[in-house]
C-alpha cells in the first residue's frame, strides 16, 4: 500500500498594518553603527542601539478627559526623532523591528 502525502498550501506573506492608539507612535530605529570613526569594525555585542529613528505611524492623539476631544500629536509620520534610551516596546512585524512608544518619550524632532 503506497503512502500518499498532501502538500500544505503555500503561505503568502500578508502585509501587516499597525495603527497606534491614542498618543502612541511607531518608530523604525536607525541602523547601529558598523564601525567607529577611526575605522574599527564593531561586533554585534559592542554596538550601541541608536536613539534616533523615523516615525512610521502615529495615533489619533491623547483624550482630553474634561472636554472629550482629542489632543493632536506634535509629531507626524516621516519625522526623524531622538528618543530616550530605554523608551518604547520593541516589536517585530514580519521581518522588520520597530519601537512602539508614547509621544512623551520623544525628546526632539531632527530637521
Amino acid at each position: 500500500m503506497a503512502a500518499t502525502t498532501t502538500k500544505a498550501p503555500a503561505r503568502t506573506k500578508a502585509r501587516v498594518t499597525v495603527r497606534p492608539l491614542h498618543d502612541k507612535i511607531l518608530v523604525r530605529r536607525d541602523e547601529a553603527q558598523q564601525k567607529t570613526e577611526s575605522g574599527i569594525y564593531l561586533p554585534d555585542t559592542g554596538k550601541e542601539k541608536p536613539r534616533t529613528g523615523v516615525i512610521e505611524a502615529v495615533g489619533d492623539g491623547a483624550l482630553n478627559h474634561e472636554t472629550g476631544e482629542r489632543i493632536p500629536l506634535t509629531v507626524k509620520k516621516g519625522d526623524r526623532v531622538i528618543f530616550s534610551s530605554y523608551s518604547g516596546t520593541e516589536i517585530k512585524l514580519g521581518d522588520q523591528e520597530f519601537l512602539m512608544m508614547a509621544e512623551d518619550d520623544v525628546l526632539a524632532i531632527i530637521d
